[in-house]
């Protein structure tokens, strides 16, 4: 679907009429609810927007022929040939509706002529949903509501725990980080922080230590760094074997951050009490999709979802209707901002 370019509001870049004129976007995988938002948003950004459910391929690179910039969806990867497709369809700015960028060649696409851009979103959607992992986790929820749903009303056998009683280790403290510290500071609990940049909030409130200080010494583990070669599996083997006996592991940052053989192993063990993963190694093809009907070919997964001790959601904790819109509009404004030459990469 294709708009006309309209006047922007007032909270829009400073952009010449002449790039308002000429400026358009052809998003990618895009679903229902942000197809709702574009529709609302892209006209009073003066942005024509083409909508398509469909993921980027070379198969539909001409659905952006005449756009310069796409956006697209963290749901599907973006392969190489797909960029290259869209480079030769005159495509010059790929933005991703997320704040990981770890399902594009960005190195790839630099060395066709293509910057990519990703978005920030309210970091509260996902530090919200972190805090209530965690509770859960310490709480038996999982185990409690799968025993009352089967009208057993017994109390668990395990007693849950206080946050107040215990340490958080945050293992990454960029904006979510920070508001996830923030949250912990609420509940009185301990706090340890592991990054590479302090985020506004972790000063005081956090104890920033190394990550084999913050492993031995944390009841709850917690990642917010992004994906890339020096964090793939970030949680490997030996530091999943240094983290505290007992402790959680929650994980709403990319699943490869974790080797998840090694986390079943330490689950399996009882080195680890339990984990609360929004985000799992293999998860594509398998999150947002209805699986209903169908077998699930992840061993792992399926090993995972057994256990009482280990809650799975798939890939959900950014997804809030503030996050969601602050999404939409930022996809506008890296267009905008890359047509006026003012880059965001």
């Amino acid at each position: 679907m294709t708009f006309s370019p309209a006047s922007p509001p007032s909270s829009a870049p400073s952009i010449s009429s002449a790039v308002l004129a000429t400026t358009g976007i052809t998003v990618y995988g895009c679903g229902n609810d942000e197809a709702a938002l574009f529709r609302q948003l892209a006209p009073r950004f003066g942005v024509r927007a083409t909508l398509t459910q469909d993921a980027v391929s070379e198969d539909n690179v001409e659905l952006a022929s005449g756009n310069r910039c796409v956006s697209v969806g963290h749901k599907t990867p973006v392969t190489a040939a797909a960029l290259l497709a869209l480079r030769q369809a005159g495509v010059t700015y790929l933005s991703t509706r997320s704040i990981g960028r770890d399902h594009i060649d960005v190195e790839y696409a630099a060395r066709i002529g293509m910057s990519v851009g990703n978005v920030v979103y309210s970091p509260d959607s996902v530090a919200d949903y972190t805090l209530m992992l965690m509770l859960m986790a310490v709480r038996n929820a999982k185990a409690t509501v799968r025993r009352t749903d089967l009208h057993d009303y017994r109390l668990h056998e395990v007693r849950g725990r206080e946050l107040r009683d215990l340490t958080v280790g945050v293992i990454g403290t960029g904006r979510i980080g920070a508001a996830v510290v923030d949250r912990l500071r609420g509940f009185g609990a301990r706090v340890l922080a592991h990054g590479n940049r302090t985020g506004t909030g972790t000063g005081t409130a956090a104890d920033h230590v190394p990550l084999d200080d913050l492993l031995r010494s944390s009841d709850i583990v917690t990642l917010h760094v992004p994906l890339s070669a020096d964090t793939r599996h970030l949680l490997d083997e030996r530091r999943i074997r240094r983290i505290k006996r007992g402790a959680f592991v929650v994980n709403t940052g990319r699943g490869p951050l974790i080797d998840t053989e090694a986390l079943l192993a330490a689950l399996e063990s009882g080195g680890l009490s339990g984990a609360a993963l929004d985000v799992l190694e293999g998860e594509e093809g398998i999150f947002y999709a209805d699986c209903r009907n169908r077998p699930i070919e992840s061993t792992l997964l399926a090993r995972l979802q057994k256990m009482p001790n280990v809650l799975i959601s798939p890939h959900t904790a950014f997804y809030t209707d503030h996050a969601l819109r602050d999404t939409v509009e930022n996809s506008l404004v890296n267009c905008l901002n890359f047509e006026s030459g003012k880059q965001h990469v």
